[in-house]
């Protein structure tokens, strides 16, 4: 998934970053509330993790703008205060969950994975396609029984094209929602990828790839 980290103090910013990318995750980060919504018109995110004290614009204002333009990504609200009252305010203006600061970051990982399974049409826990199993909450997948040995972006390419459900997914989708800003769009890290994720995948062959168009199960 790609997740956006909108927290004013760079340090923690960073910290969180660190730690999501190790889950396998894709992350953006912003330090202000502007940088958030010039972020999230240009590209697409499963989560925003979003501080809502943040200086100049206003979290709260962020997660309006957001709901406002309908954009798709659940918003993850942090906040020092935790009172029930500003848990309700949070949630009344268009966070899907809220988090109260200090957290713990197994905690964090677990809401936001939740948060990406709600979207729509909705996911199901494990996808599956023949005798393939991909478990997106405990980062296992197996085939014919025999765990794979992924690495965190061979298993977010394999996620993403199970996800499709057959559909092609272009390179260019691929490089979006499993690599970060700094991605290199004129690469052929997509390509490298698959083709390792292939060999791992074994055979009978699952990853078809579709002329000038891009790739499916």
């Amino acid at each position: 998934m790609r997740v956006l980290v909108v927290e004013d103090l760079e340090e923690l910013a960073q910290t969180v970053a660190v730690g999501l990318r190790r889950e396998g995750m894709a992350v953006d980060v912003a330090l202000d509330g502007a940088a958030a919504l010039e972020r999230t018109s240009a590209n697409h995110y499963d989560v925003v993790v979003l501080d809502r004290d943040l200086p100049g614009l206003h979290g709260d204002d962020v997660c309006r703008a957001l709901a406002g333009a309908g954009h798709p990504a659940r918003v993850l609200m942090l906040t020092a205060a935790g009172t029930i009252d500003d848990r309700v305010t949070g949630l009344g203006i268009g966070a899907d969950d809220y988090l109260p600061k200090p957290f713990a970051f197994a905690e964090l990982i677990a809401r936001i994975r939740a948060l990406a399974r709600r979207a729509v049409p909705a996911l199901p826990t494990v996808l599956v396609h023949g005798d393939l199993r991909l478990d997106p909450a405990t980062r296992i997948a197996t085939r014919d029984g025999r765990r794979l040995p992924l690495s965190p972006k061979e298993f977010a390419v394999l996620e993403l094209l199970l996800i499709a459900g057959g559909s092609v997914v272009s390179a260019e989708q691929l490089l979006e929602r499993c690599w970060d800003e700094f991605a290199d769009p004129f690469t052929q890290t997509v390509k490298v990828t698959v083709s390792r994720l292939r060999r791992k995948l074994g055979d009978p062959p699952l990853i078809e790839t579709v002329p000038q168009a891009g790739y499916r199960i």
